[in-house]
């Protein structure tokens, strides 16, 4: 997997949860945790408080705590 396509990705979605990008690029979760380390460690992406609530809420993701992050335009 390229960081390339993970940010392709957020610039599409905007908000994202682990568990979405972790069944979209086929990783694991705690792996996916440390490739986007890179990204918050660049200032691109940030991770949103627990119980922010899903941008695309459905039914089934009110009933799960998701880990959910931010892909952060130029301008913040």
């Amino acid at each position: 997997m390229i960081l390339s396509e993970i940010k392709r990705y957020f610039l599409r979605q905007h908000v994202v949860s682990l568990s979405d990008l972790s069944v979209h690029f086929r990783v694991e979760p705690e792996a996916m945790r440390g490739i986007l380390e890179h990204w918050i460690r660049k200032g691109k992406l940030r991770k949103l408080p627990q119980n922010t609530p899903c941008p695309n809420c459905c039914e089934a993701c009110k009933s799960e705590k998701l880990e959910l992050y931010k892909w952060l335009s130029e301008m913040e």
